[in-house]
């Protein structure tokens, strides 16, 4: 998007007053936008940063109830999970892959054979008799002829599930996508910086200001909403209350370990994931207590060495080093503190949480990103609720149809949204500048390509982008050396 364009977006925002106002173009901010621009309210969304900035783009990228949810009792949890990740295959097919995962069991672990039986048993249950596959039972000489490389000392078999594999940043671009398209104006490096109540009837005046060129506007909304995800609670009007934990994940060549399936490897309780992704693997993750840099968040050396120790067990004969990473990401969950006790991070609930601290202000935090869909429906049920009341509406909003209704046309994500990187064309960075709100040169080779994650040579391949945006957005020699320096920080 140029300038002009830019200009234009936020002008859109500015005229008249907004039913809704979003905060945060992370995923549940995404979902909520689209859901109310299709009830036929005039909606803006605004992000800070790029979209899917923080965790939105740092997940496992997958599209699952949680197994471990079981063993701590939270079936409701996983039952909501299952059946979202469900209707993401059907509105997302594109980003939403059935995987196969096998969770092997070994001697004298926190995890024996008979209770994964149950567990996955369960599992397939709460899925409603519609999972992606049929679990099963695997034999000590299933595993090992399955999975060559596998540790065997002591394993006793293993279990064999499904869930599915995303591609978190672009189910949140896509997303937005169709929000604009059903009439929400959205728009990245726009800054939410402090609201008042209007003193002329309900609703807001909100001051938001242009990161990139500082200048600070004004808009109206009847409703705001904080879908801020980690920084939800550094909000003025915010209520939430937030411990955050860090998770990371690597990147290495799939050939090195090449796993027909993901597994499952374990320390102690907690529950880690190698995950195929093309020819890359993905590694993680990591939960540890988080006090740092909302907004610079990596993965530590002790990081590092935790996962590829966790995975040495699993596989010691891959021989994985520092030398073998691709790329590392390193994100901040953003779990309700409400109640918390002495437990440790991966004890907190996922479970997410809608509260209203003043009238028209809506808190949305916690939850998980599988579950983002069902967190807009509910959270723009009580909006409309409430706009209705207070504007003596006569109710007849159109329904909720985003468990209905495919983000987009096969047409418009071919070529330029999938798990797997695109090819590395210059129609496709084009296109990002053009139609997805492209500003930065990270913004296209992190967020929508993830040629970043993927490729060693994504430095080389930054050089020929940032020629390809600087001659559709005209850049100068010196914003592109700029770009080039900004890329180098990621």
């Amino acid at each position: 998007m140029n300038g002009t364009g830019r200009a234009q977006t936020i002008q859109s925002l500015l005229e008249g007053p907004l039913d809704v106002l979003v905060i945060g173009g992370g995923i549940v901010g995404a979902g909520i936008a689209r859901d109310a621009a299709m009830r036929g309210l005039r909606v803006g969304l605004v992000e800070r940063h790029d979209f899917a900035f923080g965790a939105s783009s740092r997940s496992s990228r997958l599209l699952h109830g949680g197994v471990r949810y079981l063993a701590q009792g939270r079936l409701g949890l996983v039952r909501q999970a299952s059946v979202e990740k469900r209707i993401l295959h059907h509105i997302a097919r594109h980003l939403a892959e059935p995987l196969a995962f096998v969770f092997p069991a070994y001697r004298g672990t926190d995890w024996p054979l008979w209770q994964l039986r149950i567990g996955v048993k369960i599992y397939d249950l709460l899925c409603g008799g519609r999972n992606f596959g049929k679990s099963s039972s695997m034999t000590f000489e299933q595993v090992v002829n399955r999975v060559p490389g596998l540790e065997k000392k002591q394993l006793t078999g293993a279990m064999r599930y499904f869930d599915g594999l995303t591609n978190d940043a672009r189910l949140v671009l896509d997303t937005l996508r169709s929000a604009a398209r059903h009439g929400a104006t959205v728009m990245n490096y726009l800054k939410f910086k402090n609201a008042s109540h209007a003193t002329d009837g309900p609703g807001w005046v909100c001051e938001l200001e242009d990161q990139l060129n500082l200048a600070v506007h004004q808009a109206r909304a009847n409703a705001v909403i904080n879908a801020t995800g980690p920084w939800a609670d550094g909000l003025p009007h915010s209520n939430v209350k937030l411990r955050l934990t860090k998770g990371i994940h690597l990147v290495t060549e799939r050939k090195r370990l090449p796993l027909p399936e993901a597994m499952v490897i374990t320390q102690g309780k907690r529950i880690l994931f190698v995950i195929p992704w093309g020819e890359r693997l993905i590694i993680g993750t990591t939960d540890t207590d988080y006090q740092g840099s909302l907004d610079d968040v990596r993965a530590q050396p002790e990081d590092i060495a935790y996962l590829l120790r966790a995975l040495a067990e699993f596989f010691p004969s891959a021989a994985l080093s520092e030398a073998d990473i691709i790329a590392t990401w390193a994100g901040l969950r953003p779990l309700l503190a409400d109640g918390v006790g002495a437990g440790g991070p991966s004890d907190i609930s996922r479970a997410h949480q809608i509260r209203t601290p003043e009238p028209g202000w809506w808190d949305v935090a916690g939850g998980k990103l599988t579950t983002y869909r069902l967190m807009a429906e509910q959270a723009v049920n009580e909006i409309v609720g409430w706009l209705n009341k207070v504007n003596e509406l006569n109710g007849e909003m159109a329904p909720c149809r985003t468990a209905e209704e495919p983000l987009l046309a096969p047409a418009d994500t071919e070529g330029v949204s999938g798990i797997l990187p695109p090819k590395f064309i210059r129609a496709t960075v084009e296109h990002y500048c053009a139609n997805e709100w492209a500003v930065h040169l990270d913004d296209v080779m992190v967020r929508r390509s993830n040629w970043h994650y993927y490729f060693r040579e994504a430095p080389l391949m930054a050089q020929q982008v940032v020629q390809w945006m600087g001659e559709s957005l005209g850049w100068s020699a010196e914003r592109r050396a700029l770009e080039l320096e900004r890329y180098e920080r990621v």
